[in-house]
């Protein structure tokens, strides 16, 4: 079998039962982690798909990041804190607990290695850590959430979104600014509401590296109403400039996640007042190719170390797996 996102479906789905937030595969592609409104960490094995729920944070887990070896898991927390667990083991206690921000911890990435982990926090801060959890450098700059944190493949550059739709570019290792992306279109500001919303919600690169993608929403009219439209924005990575527009027209969510695929495209999770979709973009297009509506509304995605497969956790408490190629013969 080979990638084909027109002929993806729904292969497993496997309940939880309470609401679900997070959700990543763990580097092996042994296991897919997901977190859930009741706080617990839950463990999938793709094999059969049991289950291995723990115990985690004193609220809700974020975001989901994993050392490259695939043997440390790490949580980013609404309680202002940041876990390091074992993947494997019945009854896993955690190897290190960080205070690692004033409020919630949003999003978590490890760089190519292992030697540093980022994380953005309500605090507008980003902070770098060693893979024992010691701070080794905070960056500032930020003048809002930071909901994305993404390390660039060459494991040194890293880019930090926010919620004023502001991407820094920073040199990991001196912790310089390097440059600033404007994503504008991804934040609003309801004058009637008085809200600020939106938000750079993640950051991809394309295999080639030269395009960035950056996903939120936009159309925000009516924010408490969760009235709004996903929206995913490319730049051109040499000249740091926008390049296209992707918008999902008569959609409404949020585009929460962006993943390149490996033959160039891009895969957007949305979820929101219309449910749930998986959207499908060819980055030399303005409108989706394809467009695959699930059962319920979407929270987060992760892609498969194998690249046929993305998971996704939902709100009523099922973790849903697709393959975007065609359905084995039976």
């Amino acid at each position: 079998m080979s990638l084909d996102p027109k002929q993806t479906h729904v292969a497993h789905e496997w309940k939880h039962g309470k609401p679900l937030i997070a959700c990543s595969f763990d580097p092996t592609g042994r296991f897919l982690f997901t977190s859930s409104e009741d706080y617990t960490l839950q463990r999938w094995n793709l094999e059969d798909g049991s289950k291995v729920a723990r115990e985690a944070h004193d609220s809700w887990i974020r975001d989901i990041a994993f050392l490259p070896d695939g043997e440390t898991v790490i949580t980013a927390g609404c309680d202002d804190r940041i876990f390091f667990w074992p993947v494997a083991g019945e009854r896993p206690q955690p190897r290190a607990e960080v205070v690692a921000h004033k409020g919630w911890v949003r999003s978590v990435d490890v760089n190519r290695d292992g030697t540093l982990i980022a994380t953005g926090g309500n605090d507008h801060l980003v902070k770098l850590w060693d893979p024992n959890g010691k701070l080794v450098r905070e960056l500032t700059g930020h003048q809002g959430h930071v909901y994305s944190v993404f390390f660039h493949p060459d494991g040194t550059t890293l880019l930090s979104g926010d919620l004023k739709g502001v991407v820094h570019q920073w040199d990991a290792k001196s912790g310089k600014l390097m440059r600033t992306f404007e994503a504008k279109e991804l934040f609003s500001y309801n004058t009637g509401q008085k809200v600020d919303y939106g938000g750079v919600r993640d950051i991809a690169l394309s295999p080639d590296g030269k395009t960035l993608a950056f996903t939120g929403l936009h159309k925000a009219t009516n924010p408490l109403g969760a009235v709004n439209e996903p929206l995913v924005m490319l730049f051109d990575w040499a000249k740091g400039e926008s390049i296209r527009k992707q918008p999902a027209d008569g959609v409404r969510g949020i585009g929460w996640q962006v993943e390149f695929l490996s033959d160039g495209s891009e895969v957007c999770a949305s979820g929101g007042g219309g449910g749930g979709y998986l959207i499908f973009f060819n980055p030399a297009e303005e409108k989706p190719f394809h467009q695959l509506k699930l059962k319920d509304t979407v929270r987060d995605m992760s892609l498969h170390p194998d690249g046929l497969q993305v998971a996704t956790a939902h709100w009523d408490g099922y973790v849903r797996i697709c393959r975007m190629e065609k359905k084995a013969a039976k």
